[in-house]
């Protein structure tokens, strides 16, 4: 099975790949090259563990998986995760959450800040990408911060020890087009530099009226040899994204008498001079440097801007009510323009390693990070004479019934600055042949400062997250493990005062059981998980006089049980199998979080065809229990039960050839997709084919 760890200890790394014949000054030569065959991510604790040996649920959505289903942007890669809900509940804004909670952490190979609002603008492409990993549970140690949650960390890809190139072209429904390039190859004969460029568009409409979208991403990367000991990386990744029609908020389902509208699949509320375009930049370097056979130190910086430029419309309840049932009337307008600017500094520095203690190999990891953020948003004011404002035309409306209004120039209304300082440490210690503890510490101190509309805020909190784990091998193939994190994340939400609330606090236990079978190919986890969170930001139906929500801090109790499955049944079939059921408490009850379902499991089987292996099929999808939310018009909006298949069946027609078909939602099973805050229909049944060369 795949490690989630950080890099093992090079020289070890290079003697293994060597076969051990050769000389030291030959594998110190070649240090890179053994870094690249051997490398590994940065794991639910920071040290070099398999996903068997942590004692934590852990998930991963290969870049094969996401090739085969044709996941193209994260949310669709996320959708293949165990435990993972995607929320898109505008079309260009995207909630990610775990075990009930939204995941409020991304880190891109394990560097990030905490996520504000734990919202995704936009579709971020996955072909940068190696794979995703989906840590769930708190996990205080890795991040610094965070809830019951999880963590999402992304993979990039890197130079491969030989050249090789791919090229991919796909159309499918509503014209989208897609092209794709990647390209690595070693610079030097003894392979100790190397790069890798990969690139994509994608270009087509959508089941949504008037919604176009358009994609553009690239990404380089070069690594290297520095001395004998010493390894460099170094990268950038740039993306622009273009969106017409794009929905703020979305439908409003419910009538003046209660009862419950179904609108047609394509039904948007927006206007076709609405767009949200992103443009989103990062940058890296890393350097690692072997202190003797057993230890290495990291030091890594990350760069990251964001910029966005967007002009919506909001179409609401005018009257708190719901609809008229007779005529569609009671839909009310805002427009508003706006831009913003985020950046993002991150910088880290560990050691980790092994020691003999007690007679036994240990391992112990030490790190400190200092991330900063600055963010700025304007505002462009629409003319109040616009008939954009006000009372809508009877729903569903012509996309083009409502004029452009005339915008102002940007005023500045809002600037957020955000420090993270962070002092962590962790070691796995062998108490025995087959008990093993995992004990670690983490202090984090968090600062905010800035203003929004009227409210400014300077405010500093710090806090220190244990974290403790016990492993017991019962057999070579059968692990039991039992863990405690504790819970620490600043809140983005404000009170009555218009008074941001403080840092939600608590404590996440897990226990479970984690079994290989079928010579180590397959690797199944049962967990049962609990989580206790104090002054969780809860919203209250409220508004201050700004717009924005008031929220209350909450406390609130879930716990449940998680299944998942990965491997591989036989040669030609590979599974992915996860169920979650879960309960949640708080102040409305079991009624806490009514669009959070209860219960929901995925599948993923692919294969190749037995005797001919050019064949490739599968299936995967998700399958979720029913779910609701309250309009502001007093009345409960449902979407019952429902699953989502989708299916592939490719054929590699020569040696590096292949053609494969997609097609998502093979049953055409009409959907709202979320209940968040807002939603809208999911996709109909729809089909992408796609030609891919190797070289």
């Amino acid at each position: 099975m795949p490690g989630l760890a950080l890099s093992a200890p090079q020289s070890a790394a290079a003697e293994g790949q060597a076969g051990g014949a050769d000389t030291a000054t030959e594998l110190d030569a070649v240090l890179v090259v053994a870094q690249r065959a051997n490398r590994v991510s940065n794991g639910a604790t920071n040290l070099d563990l398999d996903i068997k040996d942590t004692p934590q649920s852990i998930s991963v959505v290969s870049g094969e998986h996401m090739r085969q289903f044709g996941a193209n942007s994260v949310n669709d890669a996320l959708r293949l995760a165990t435990g993972v809900r995607v929320d898109e509940w505008e079309t260009n804004r995207t909630s990610y959450s775990a075990r009930g909670f939204d995941i409020l952490n991304t880190q891109i190979d394990g560097v990030g800040m905490p996520n504000s609002w734990g919202i995704a603008t936009g579709a971020m492409d996955t072909f940068g990408f190696e794979k995703v990993e989906v840590i769930r549970g708190a996990n205080g140690l890795l991040t610094g911060v965070g809830n019951a949650a999880g963590t999402i960390n992304y993979v990039r890809k890197r130079p491969t020890n030989e050249a090789h190139g791919a090229f991919g072209l796909s159309y499918g429904s509503w014209n989208t087009v897609r092209a794709e390039a990647d390209y690595s190859t070693p610079f030097t004969d003894d392979g100790t530099w190397a790069g890798r460029v990969v690139a994509a568009h994608e270009d087509g409409e959508s089941w949504l009226q008037a919604n176009e979208n358009s994609r553009n991403y690239a990404y380089g990367v070069i690594d290297g040899q520095v001395g004998e000991n010493g390894t460099l990386a170094f990268g950038y990744s740039y993306q622009r994204a273009k969106s017409d029609g794009i929905m703020w908020g979305a439908l409003v389902f419910m009538n003046s008498d209660g009862t419950q509208n179904e609108w047609p699949r394509d039904a948007t509320t927006t206007q076709d001079w609405t767009y949200w375009n992103t443009t989103d930049q990062t940058a890296f370097v890393e350097y690692t440097h072997q202190l003797g056979a057993d230890w290495q130190l990291k030091a890594s910086y990350n760069y990251r801007r964001a910029e966005g430029d967007e002009r919506m419309f909001y179409a609401y309840d005018g009257l708190g009510t719901g609809l008229d049932p007779d005529t569609g009337l009671g839909l009310a307008g805002y427009p508003w323009g706006g831009n913003d600017e985020s950046s993002a500094h991150l910088g880290a520095v560990t050691l980790d390693g092994r020691f003999e203690l007690f007679g036994r190999e240990q391992q112990a990891m030490l790190g400190a990070s200092l991330s900063r953020a600055e963010g700025n948003s304007w505002e462009r004011s629409a003319d109040f004479s616009s008939p954009a404002w006000g009372p809508l035309p009877p729903f569903p409306y012509p996309t083009d019934a409502i004029p452009e209004p005339a915008w102002s120039d940007p005023s500045l209304y809002s600037v957020l600055n955000q420090r993270l300082k962070r002092v962590f440490g962790a070691t796995r210690i062998s108490l025995g042949e087959r008990l093993n503890a995992i004990v670690g510490a983490n202090y984090a101190q968090y600062r905010r400062d800035g203003k929004s509309y009227a409210l400014t805020f300077d405010q500093t909190t710090s806090h220190t997250s244990p974290y403790a784990g016990l492993t017991f091998d019962f057999t070579d193939n059968v692990l039991g493990y039992v863990s405690y994190s504790d819970i620490y994340q600043p809140q983005d939400q404000v009170d009555a005062n218009d008074r941001y609330l403080d840092p939600s606090k608590g404590v996440n236990y897990e226990a479970g059981i984690k079994a290989e079978w079928l010579d180590q190919r397959l690797l199944t986890t049962l967990a049962v998980f609990k989580a206790d969170q104090q002054g969780l930001a809860t919203p209250t139906g409220q508004y201050n006089q700004y717009g924005q929500t008031i929220y209350a801090p909450v406390d609130v109790k879930s716990k449940g049980v998680e299944l998942e499955a990965v491997g591989r049944l036989t040669d030609n079939l590979d599974l992915v199998v996860g169920y979650t059921a879960l309960k949640m408490d708080g102040l409305n009850g079991e009624d806490t979080y009514p669009w959070v379902p209860r219960r929901s499991a995925n599948l993923i089987l692919s294969a190749r065809a037995p005797g001919y292996a050019a064949l490739s099929y599968g299936i995967g999808g998700r399958w979720q229990s029913g779910i609701s939310n309250t309009e502001s018009s007093g009345f409960t909006v449902r979407q019952g039960s429902y699953a989502v298949l989708n299916g592939f069946i490719g054929w590699d027609f020569v040696e590096n050839a292949s053609v494969r078909l997609n097609v998502n939602n093979l049953f055409n099973e009409k959907y709202i997709n979320t209940l968040r805050y807002s939603g809208y229909y999911g996709a109909p049944s729809n089909y992408t084919v796609t030609l891919n060369w190797r070289f």
